[in-house]
């Protein structure tokens, strides 16, 4: 006779309502992060945005540009930044007497260095003066006001509660929440421009550490022994084939935002990635024992 041992269930049981232990340092250049399990294992890697990301700072982002930092293109203390020089412009105030056609101006180069400030006298405004708000710069402001949060991230079976087996399924969620899903909303104004955006997760991909990623549309139904789907794949969020070889594996999951802009008459899209830490799960083999 044949015995089919399935040391440690096919998914182990997590308790309702348990606490979970955060334990774990945010990635490197994230922030607001936790491991969400019971082993929290080891932080994963930076996860802050890709082309965009949020993280940047309010006001100093835009499209200027000088010795290969970005500036932002308008100042309320230094003025209009001149990229072809490297300088900011603002009209001298009280404004000193000058010939006819001509007006003082206050120039702070070096990128906005106080240290290269003077006054100059030109026949003209600098190339780049009085330009309007960039909507995207603006866009990015509040971007960098709101926290897109890196997923909080839970497995079963937890290696805690005991080894899961090969070719059975791997239940995979992370918390819920607009700080981690959206949507959120912010908006930034300036000069009588205010562009509003709306940042929403389209996706979180989990990369199962062998190589295999999954997609799933949202976080996830957490394992639970007396749910309706105990012992079954995942309803919603799941590697349901399972591992194909024993080991231990670390899973770790992105979750990719779309932040759509609008304001001054024009739109966008900026991409937002945020990447967990990593969790740890053992997948044994299948043992046949005959008598």
């Amino acid at each position: 006779m044949a015995l089919l041992l399935a040391a440690g269930a096919a998914v182990p049981a997590l308790a309702a309502g348990q606490a979970a232990d955060p334990g774990a340092e945010c990635p490197p250049g994230q922030h607001d992060c936790s491991v969400w399990d019971d082993d929290p294992g080891t932080p994963g890697g930076p996860g802050g945005g890709n082309t965009g990301g949020g993280d940047s700072g309010g006001g100093g982002v835009g499209k200027c540009q000088w010795n290969g930092r970005t500036l932002p293109c308008y100042d309320d203390v230094l003025g209009w930044f001149d990229n072809g020089s490297g300088c900011y412009y603002k009209l001298a105030e009280p404004q000193p007497e000058a010939p006819p056609g001509q007006q003082w101006y206050v120039r702070t180069c070096n990128g906005g260095d106080l240290g290269a400030q003077d006054t100059v006298l030109l026949d003209a405004p600098p190339p780049g003066y009085g330009a309007p708000p960039d909507p995207e710069e603006l866009a990015r402001r509040a971007l960098a006001s709101i926290s897109l949060l890196p997923p909080r991230v839970a497995v079963a079976p937890r290696r805690s509660k005991g080894p899961g087996l090969v070719g059975l399924p791997v239940w995979m969620w992370a918390s819920p929440g607009a700080g981690y899903f959206g949507p959120l909303h912010a908006s930034a104004s300036d000069r009588g421009l205010t562009v509003s955006i709306e940042a929403r997760a389209d996706r979180i991909v989990w990369d199962m550490g062998n190589g295999r990623k999954v997609t799933c549309t949202g976080p996830g139904t957490p394992y639970t022994a007396t749910g309706p789907y105990a012992g079954r794949p995942s309803p919603d969020c799941g590697y349901d084939s399972g591992y194909p070889e024993a080991g231990t594996y670390r899973v770790s999951a992105t979750t990719y935002w779309t932040v759509t802009w609008h304001g001054g008459g024009e739109d966008g899209v900026i991409p937002v990635t945020r990447t967990s830490g990593t969790v740890p799960i053992q997948i044994n083999e299948l043992q046949v024992v005959s008598e």
